[in-house]
C-alpha cells in the first residue's frame, strides 16, 4: 500500500502535510483518519497508521499477556500513546508535542512508507539509520 522516501516539513505549529501521492491512499482506507504513536523499536520515529490496520495492531497488542515486560512495553508505547488524528483542509495533520519530543521532530522530518503503516523519522535519525 504504501512505500518510498517522502521529505517533509513540520511546521511551526506541529503540523505535516501528507504527501498528494498519499492522499487518495488515505482517504480510502481509514477516510483519512490515522494514528499516530511511539516506534517501540527504535528512537528518533513515530509510526502512524490507518485507523482500520491500527485497530488490528492495537487488539493484537492488547491481546498479549500483561505480565509479560516485553508484551507490557509494547502495550504503553503503542497503544498507551495512540492518538487519531484527521487533516485540515490543507490534508495537514498535527503531531502532538509528545510525541514530537519524544522522537526529536523539527523541522525537517522523513516519510518512510512501510506497507501497511507510515514511519515518520527525524531528519536526523533516518540519516543515521541507513548510513
Amino acid at each position: 500500500m504504501f512505500q518510498g522516501e517522502t521529505a517533509i516539513t513540520i511546521d511551526d505549529k506541529g503540523r505535516l502535510a501528507i504527501p498528494t501521492s498519499y492522499r487518495d491512499l488515505i482517504a480510502r482506507a481509514s477516510e483519512g483518519r490515522l494514528v499516530i504513536t511511539y516506534n517501540p523499536f527504535e528512537a528518533g520515529s513515530l509510526y502512524l497508521y490507518p485507523l482500520p490496520v491500527w485497530e488490528r495492531v492495537r487488539d493484537q497488542i492488547n491481546a498479549l499477556p500483561r505480565t509479560k515486560s516485553v508484551s507490557r512495553n509494547l502495550q504503553l508505547k503503542l497503544v498507551g500513546a495512540a492518538t487519531v488524528v484527521e487533516p485540515d483542509g490543507n490534508a495537514r495533520i498535527l503531531l502532538p508535542q509528545t510525541h514530537r519530543a519524544a522522537a526529536g521532530l523539527e523541522k525537517k522530518a522523513v516519510l518512510l512508507g512501510m506497507g501497511n503503516k507510515f514511519e515518520l523519522w527525524s531528519e536526523q535519525a533516518h540519516a543515521a539509520q541507513i548510513q
